[in-house]
């Protein structure tokens, strides 16, 4: 078949890959100038290695992309670290990624970390996600995990994670968190820029084409069966097409989509993030923390500062010691219509209660990256809202992050969630 996918991110790189093997004729279009999607990164030209817009890393438990990128021959630089995690309590940071942490930490009492180790437990060994997505993770942690593990520990991520949805997450997505992850974090050699364009050009190799720097303007389908796509000055005729692009551009670019599928999207919520990135002279962190867990409520403006070069060697990026500052924020956050140079200024005087010694004269070189679309927000009972990957068009098909639930969003779950889609798209019964 002639099978057009939307999206060169890791979904559709990998639906790609599927495809091809099985001997259709593939079209990627992607709106941006390379591969990569929420994953990809940028490099300047003192550096080795590029840089992710948006912090990135793999766990040792993510089989679905690590057997990929196996089956591509690229496993030889896939790294594996252990950077260390901190959480900020009391005008202090104490580590909570391990056991012995966990036993060591002074916000929580005898009795805090013997619920705190049973309670994750049963979690990770024991719990299915279905019963728990009946009850928010606020109201089964406070019960089960206890008040203060709630208060001093869970309650900073969510809002961190949900802002003000915080009180509204379901508990199988929290389940989730403690399921699938890892110490150990992954990364690509060169960056995962550098492995979304080995991966592309191992796809162009085997016949695969791309159409970089190509916005879908509309998606039609037609009466017998087959899906027109247009762009600004092109239009193309598929047997299929699987859009790997938010549900609500799909709606945007396809008006047949009506009726239940389209209300469905319409009731899907997400938030944006924003990422600010500092190249530094020096290191902020002398500890060498890598990720720093910030609680709102202590003054901090962002959830999280990542030293990227407390995981990798700053030797990668010109001895330029690289953090970013992340957020996840509702689309009418003030942040959003701020300048970049007003954000960095919020966010700079935060970096003094990391280092005391923090100036601004450090700074060599700023970014910041924004989207509307990175968290999709999960509700009670969120898998009855769950869009199917067929969508009410024939020949239409959907593989987005929003689907991936109870799963996080990230590249394991978009790889294993694009097989489905292919396994999907090229059954006798989706022709019908």
């Amino acid at each position: 078949m002639k099978i057009a996918v939307i999206g060169a991110g890791i979904g559709g790189l990998t639906a790609a890959f599927d495809l091809n093997k099985q001997g259709h004729q593939v079209t990627v279009f992607e709106q941006e100038s390379q591969p990569g999607g929420l994953a990809a990164g940028f490099k300047e030209k003192s550096w080795n290695w590029s840089l992710e817009k948006y912090y990135h890393h793999w766990f040792e438990t993510d089989k679905a992309i690590l057997s990929l990128i196996n089956e591509l021959g690229l496993s030889e630089y896939v790294q594996f670290h252990s950077p260390k995690t901190v959480v900020y309590h009391q005008s202090g940071f104490y580590p909570l990624d391990s056991p012995i942490a966990a036993l060591q930490f002074p916000g929580f009492s005898l009795i805090d970390k013997a619920r705190f180790g049973l309670i994750t437990v049963f979690l990770k060994y024991f719990a299915s996600w279905e019963p728990l997505e009946k009850y928010t993770a606020r109201e089964w942690i406070k019960r089960f995990y206890g008040k203060n593990l709630y208060k001093v520990f869970f309650k900073p991520l969510l809002i961190g994670k949900f802002s003000d949805y915080y009180q509204e997450i379901n508990m199988a997505w929290f389940w989730a968190r403690f399921k699938a992850r890892s110490s150990k974090l992954g990364t690509f050699e060169g960056g995962f820029q550098s492995f979304f364009d080995q991966f592309t050009e191992i796809l162009s190799k085997k016949g695969v084409q791309f159409s970089f720097n190509t916005r879908i303007s509309n998606i039609r389908s037609l009466k017998n069966r087959k899906v027109e796509v247009s762009t600004k000055d092109n239009m193309f005729i598929f047997d299929k097409v699987l859009a790997t692009i938010s549900p609500k551009i799909l709606s945007s670019i396809t008006p047949q989509l009506k009726g239940e599928y389209l209300n469905k999207i319409n009731e899907q919520e997400s938030i944006g993030a924003i990422i600010v990135i500092l190249s530094l002279k020096k290191q902020l962190s002398k500890e060498n923390y890598y990720w720093f867990n910030l609680p709102k409520t202590a003054g901090f403006p962002f959830l999280a500062l990542v030293e990227h070069t407390n995981y990798v060697s700053s030797d990668n990026f010109n001895g330029e010691h690289l953090i970013y500052c992340g957020d996840y924020l509702d689309h009418s956050h003030k942040y959003f219509s701020m300048k970049n140079e007003e954000i960095i200024d919020h966010f700079i005087p935060s970096l003094i209660k990391i280092n005391p010694s923090f100036a601004k004269d450090w700074i060599n070189k700023s970014w910041v990256f924004k989207t509307s679309y990175a968290q999709p927000i999960p509700r009670v009972n969120h898998s009855r809202n769950l869009l199917q990957i067929k969508t009410p068009l024939a020949g239409l098909f959907l593989a987005s992050m929003s689907q991936v639930y109870p799963w996080d969003r990230g590249t394991n779950y978009a790889v294993s969630f694009a097989h489905r889609a292919v396994q999907l798209m090229i059954a006798p019964k989706s022709n019908s």
